[in-house]
Order: structure tokens, then sequence, then C-alpha cells
């Protein structure tokens, strides 16, 4: 099974409620550059522990899932 963290993203952030202004906000970076991470199906894992950490969810679970 592959995972697309981009799409796992942003799947998540919509079912908290939050915005794309929120989120790029959070993480101190642009709209643009937040819609380019969206597309990643991988990404560093300091960025996607800030992003679990700002959205209060475990998201490397995904991965260990798969294990």
């Amino acid at each position: 099974m592959q995972i697309h963290i981009g799409n796992i993203i942003r799947d998540e952030l919509r079912r908290q409620g939050h915005t794309n202004r929120w989120l790029a906000e959070q993480l101190d970076i642009d709209r643009r550059t937040l819609q380019r991470l969206y597309t990643k199906p991988s990404i560093d894992t300091q960025q996607l522990l800030r992003i679990s950490k700002i959205l209060g969810n475990n998201l490397f679970r995904h991965y260990s899932d798969l294990l």
C-alpha cells in the first residue's frame, strides 16, 4: 500500500475544520508552499513531526500501520 502523506495532511486539516490559511500561518509558510506540500507523497520527518504536533495527531502512525 502506498502512502501519500500530503493527501493525509490535507484530509486531517479538513476533518478538524481548519483552513489552509490557518495551517500555513502555524507553519510560517505561504499558502502556495502549503499547496505544494499537499502534492508530495512524502515529506521530511522533521516537517511531519511539526505538522503532527500542530494538528495534535500522530501522522507517523500511517507508516507504522504498514508494518
